[in-house]
């Protein structure tokens, strides 16, 4: 008797043990069931096919906007990114750099990989998929959508065995969430029982991001990887003396397309620093493309502003690292080492004390739309903003 009483305790903690796994395993089961419930309103599915990664997150924002405002589950697409010395691109998950479960408190989203695993099998079969867009996209004798013409179009529904089997042209319709008469609209002409997956052959957002979207950004947080990869370089790389992030937006492409500032300086990401109507200042050739000089100028001023003692540089081309050490000798410059993630760059300058970019860059937006809903401050290359008048 005495030695049952003494396992008892025992025994009693390994019952308790096997009723948490189990509660566990319910609760993880329950999760998934729920997870894969049909929603009747639809899915909208896109391909984020223009650009680079800081074009897909502009016009992300205005996919989950409008996801919103037709009252649909967004079908959060893969990132298309392009590597050398491959001829189509590669998609990666859109988890693998942000959380699900951030973007989820805003509106209702799904991965694709879930959705195609998932639901696609009976609520969206072969035979049975429609790819739409606003007017024919014409290739040879064929005037459809042509929605697996071109790359990244191709690589990118043939990463999960998509084809399509009709078009469907929705124009008039136009992705105006700040009109909810055209909402409206959308739900009456595609209901979801009718209609179960709106699968665009470009994203239902505008480029570059709207104003009335820029505050989603808050809801795109960096995946528990690529946050640890940014605290650990920051942790190993700087002290105690602020440090300071910068980017250098400077290849050959870029240049040629700060050739045409003179005839439009509203171009791609210029809304940032001038404001959606030039209200804030006036972008010139040197702020898209800014010399060696004034990036000498400014990163020295901050530098000294802050008392910074290292500058962290993400750049896509030269950078400029012997250049600014000539000039600021007492400070630490440092980048990634080869071949350098440009998603642990944007994780390290959205951490930085002082952040410098390009006002042109989608790249720098994304950086600057983080950092402004973390209340840290940036600056662009060669821009001053206008001074705001005092008031009477």
């Amino acid at each position: 008797m005495r030695r049952w009483m003494h396992t008892f305790p025992n025994k009693m903690c390994c019952l308790q043990a096997m009723i948490t796994v189990m509660v566990i395993l319910i609760l993880n089961f329950i999760g998934q069931l729920n997870s894969a419930e049909v929603d009747t309103n639809g899915y909208i599915a896109y391909c984020p096919c223009m650009g680079r990664f800081g074009n897909q997150a502009d016009q992300f924002l205005g996919a989950l906007r409008f996801a919103s405002s037709v009252n649909r589950t967004l079908i959060l697409p893969p990132w298309v990114e392009y590597r050398r010395g491959q001829s189509r691109s590669v998609q990666v998950a859109f988890d693998t750099y942000f959380k699900v479960s951030e973007v989820a408190k805003f509106h209702r989203v799904i991965t694709m990989e879930w959705f195609m695993k998932k639901l696609a099998p009976t609520l969206w079969p072969p035979g049975q998929r429609i790819s739409f867009c606003h007017s024919e996209r014409t290739y040879g004798e064929k005037e459809d959508c042509n929605a697996k013409e071109g790359n990244p179009f191709a690589s990118f529904w043939d990463t999960y065995n998509i084809d399509f089997d009709m078009s469907e042209f929705f124009s008039p319709l136009y992705y105006d969430t700040g009109s909810a008469h055209e909402m409206k609209r959308w739900q009456k002409r595609y209901p979801g029982d009718k209609y179960p997956v709106l699968a665009f052959t470009g994203p239902p957002g505008a480029f570059p991001v709207q104003r009335a979207d820029v505050p989603l950004q808050k809801y795109v947080r960096w995946s528990d990887k690529y946050e640890k990869m940014a605290d650990d370089f920051i942790a190993k790389k700087y002290k105690d003396k602020p440090f300071i992030g910068i980017h250098l937006r400077n290849g050959i492409d870029f240049k040629r397309a700060c050739e045409h500032m003179d005839s439009s300086e509203n171009m791609f990401a210029s809304p940032q620093c001038i404001g959606y109507r030039g209200e804030k200042g006036k972008a010139t050739k040197e702020t898209c493309y800014p010399s060696d000089k004034s990036v000498v100028k400014k990163v020295k001023a901050e530098v000294k502003r802050l008392n910074a003692g290292t500058v962290f540089v993400a750049t896509d081309d030269r950078d400029l690292i012997d250049v600014m050490q000539k000039a600021m000798k007492k400070v630490k410059f440092v980048k990634q080492g080869s071949p350098a993630s440009p998603h642990l760059d944007l994780a390290i300058l959205g951490k930085a004390d002082h952040f410098i970019g390009n006002c042109i860059s989608t790249f720098t937006a994304f950086a600057k739309r983080e950092r402004d809903t973390k209340g840290l401050s940036s600056s662009f290359w060669a821009f001053e903003p206008k001074q705001k008048k005092d008031e009477l």
